[in-house]
């Protein structure tokens, strides 16, 4: 089925040149990055430059774009203007005000799982009791594992706490196997897919070798989460399965996952995410299908370039003709 060339505007689109890339094979992409070097803007069709997300103009400025380009959906990349958008009136694919702001905040996204019934380790603010140790303190806010420390003891977490320059909460260290559930779910929050992968190695917080596992605990897990928040657009759940805590969700980022090639390689024919997200922007009602999807893909992130002339535009030049390619 030929799907419909609508406008999407995705935001603080950085390096993520993957999933720019993949949206423009199904839809007419602006991409938005206040950065003159954003390297995934050279996989749209349109690159603008906003202000900053904490300037006044912000807002204003993706106003004239989406009615410039009769914008049928935003979807933000970074955490940092989900809450922004979500409070926008714009057609961002983003869950309410609410849930946005409390799972920016680490300990609000806690106490919100656990409100709903939904397996969060055990967290506490510095000062508590959390109860047994290890544990690790980590910033309330904030993303890709940064200034996370894990302390054996009480006098370990009081000076992580003290060396702390942020607002930190202190969690249960989890252990045992670590995974993500990638789900997307459509503008009612109902969940249309949740495709759980292994982390194999992560670096800066994000995966960067994973493989696509057929796990039904953990398909059920993403769904219960997109649709009891309820999740709006793109959503990862990171948990671990701790041998004695059970299973333990320590994050919720209501964005495309650092690993997003996962759901695209085991998604069957015509439901790849940026295809669903296209197609609901184009007014169609999808139907779930959770659980549906091809498990044992593996995938491995690597790093490539743009190269740019002097008037910032891309060469078209690659170190290798072609791009990578199989072995032989």
């Amino acid at each position: 089925m030929e799907t419909e060339r609508v406008a999407i505007l995705l935001t603080g689109v950085g390096k993520r040149y993957d999933i720019v890339s993949a949206f423009a094979r199904h839809a007419f992409v602006i991409a938005a990055d206040p950065s003159p070097l954003a390297p995934a803007q050279y996989a749209a069709d349109v690159r603008v430059a906003p202000p900053r997300v904490d300037h006044p103009g912000y807002v204003p400025f993706l106003e004239r774009v989406v009615a410039e380009h009769d914008v049928r959906a935003v979807i933000p990349l970074t955490d940092l203007d989900i809450e922004v958008l979500a409070r926008s009136g714009l057609p961002a694919f983003v869950p309410s005000p609410e849930v946005t702001r409390a799972t920016y905040d680490k300990y609000e996204a806690h106490e919100l799982l656990v409100s709903h019934g939904l397996p969060s380790p055990p967290t506490v603010l510095p000062g508590e009791d959390p109860g047994g140790y290890p544990v690790v303190v980590k910033p309330r806010r904030g993303s890709g594992a940064r200034a996370i420390h894990v302390a054996a003891d009480r006098e370990q977490m009081e000076f992580f706490v003290g060396y702390s320059e942020e607002p930190v909460m202190v969690q249960r260290l989890l252990r045992g196997p670590h995974f993500s559930i990638d789900l997307l779910c459509d503008l009612e929050g109902r969940c249309l897919n949740a495709i759980p992968r292994s982390m194999i190695e992560s670096r800066g917080g994000e995966s960067i070798k994973g493989t696509v596992v057929a796990d039904a605990e953990l398909v059920e897990l993403g769904r219960r989460v997109g649709e009891t928040l309820p999740v709006r657009g793109p959503c990862t759940v990171q948990v671990f399965r701790d041998p004695e805590l059970g299973i333990g969700i320590y994050d919720v980022n209501t964005r495309f996952g650092g690993a997003f090639p996962a759901p695209m390689y085991a998604a069957l024919p015509g439901r790849t995410y940026p295809e669903l997200v296209v197609r609901m922007a184009a007014g169609e009602r999808i139907e779930p299908h959770v659980g549906e999807f091809h498990a044992g893909m593996t995938f491995t992130r690597w790093y490539w370039h743009t190269e740019l002339d002097g008037q910032m535009q891309p060469t078209g030049r690659d170190a290798v003709e072609g791009g990578p390619r199989p072995p032989r």
